[in-house]
């Protein structure tokens, strides 16, 4: 009789909250962001997205998920910052 095994991956990542400018056009996609080591100066008044401030994927992109999403659309139609997301002049 052979007996098999599982092997079973129990390897948990760490991901750190870091600030994103973004540097592209493209406010959903997170290749358009580049990694920043603190929050950045927007200059106001607000009118565009500047930096937003969420998960690191682990290769210096952003994780947007739905919430910071929404949150990215209320700083937009509100025209002023929020916890994670900065705004700019255009």
């Amino acid at each position: 009789m052979t007996k098999s095994h599982t092997l079973i991956d129990l390897t948990f990542k760490t991901y750190n909250m870091n600030w994103f400018k973004l540097t592209g056009t493209d406010p959903s996609n997170p290749s358009h962001y580049t990694l920043v080591s603190s929050a950045p100066i927007c200059i106001a008044p607000p009118q565009r997205l500047c930096a937003i401030y969420a998960l690191n994927d682990g290769s210096g992109q952003p994780v947007i998920t739905d919430a910071l999403k929404n949150e990215m659309i209320n700083a937009l139609q509100n025209q002023v910052n929020t916890t994670n997301v900065l705004l700019e002049s255009r």
